[in-house]
């Protein structure tokens, strides 16, 4: 497996590649992201995995210094995956000179996670603009576990005509349910037993509204008070419209339950797709 600093090494080096898939990541990689590696190359000959934390899409006061950077625990993983090559550049190579072009993503990226991390998907379509810029990709690889973002990302490609193919991957969780994730290392032992019970909330909501129940601020409510009662701190549980992360039309049928809350000092998100009668 090759390791690739800069952009202009990687562009000589992809040069020769006629198909890309690209699994972009911000390190601490585990079985989730090795999934998506394993997706990507059933969809290209060669696959890069980036690694780079992007200051840009953490607002203030969260974990940017302290978030886990295991580069060579990274690298082990992603070779024995068989990815060709990592793309992982210091913050020097990706913004040279101070950022003053950002994508502004449309106004969905102010509701949900947008609400308590405003900016934040701001940062993150930049960076992954940027790093589609430079890696030139056909396909590129993303968890739905951040369902919001992946609603973002698809609608960039598409407003800017990128030509690159977006692939969705379900969520991979542990047995309990708990959805895999680079900050479940913050949990200690106790919290990581109460933590499968977000999916928890969040199927209770699922099997109501495929049951026929469409009375959605009781569902969200109720799954709201049961992590409540457990010590959760909740931001939001609800149910939306797949299709624009908004709520549901009268009888639209593929929705979304999404759900974000701390349990101590962690933040976990989670969402489960359900398709209403």
């Amino acid at each position: 497996m090759e390791i690739v600093r800069t952009v202009r090494e990687l562009r000589t080096r992809l040069a020769r590649e006629p198909r890309v898939a690209c699994v972009p990541t911000m390190g601490n990689i585990h079985e989730g992201h090795l999934r998506l590696v394993r997706i990507a190359q059933q969809h290209a000959p060669f696959t890069v995995t980036t690694i780079f934390v992007n200051r840009l899409q953490f607002i203030q006061g969260e974990d940017f210094e302290k978030y886990p950077r295991t580069f060579e625990d990274d690298c082990a993983k992603l070779e024995a995956a068989g990815c060709d090559l990592v793309f992982h550049p210091d913050e020097a190579e990706m913004y040279p000179e101070p950022q003053l072009f950002y994508v502004e993503p449309p106004a969905v990226a102010n509701k949900l996670e947008g609400r308590f991390r405003p900016g934040h998907f701001r940062g993150v379509a930049t960076v992954v603009l940027k790093l589609f810029n430079t890696v030139q990709p056909q396909v590129a690889v993303f968890g739905k576990k951040d369902y919001q973002q992946i609603h973002i990302v698809r609608a960039m490609v598409s407003q800017f005509a990128l030509p690159l193919q977006i692939v969705e991957a379900e969520t991979y969780r542990a047995t309990d349910g708990l959805a895999l994730s680079s900050r479940n290392r913050y949990l200690t032992a106790d919290e990581r037993r109460e933590a499968p019970r977000l999916h928890e909330a969040l199927s209770q909501v699922k099997a109501a509204v495929e049951s026929g129940d469409r009375n959605f601020e009781a569902l969200e409510f109720a799954a709201d008070a049961l992590l409540a009662r457990h010590g959760w701190h909740v931001d939001y549980v609800v149910v939306r419209s797949r299709r624009t992360l908004m709520q549901p039309e009268p009888g639209e049928k593929e929705l979304v339950a999404l759900g974000a809350a701390r349990l101590g000092a962690t933040r976990l998100i989670d969402n489960l797709e359900i398709l209403s009668p």
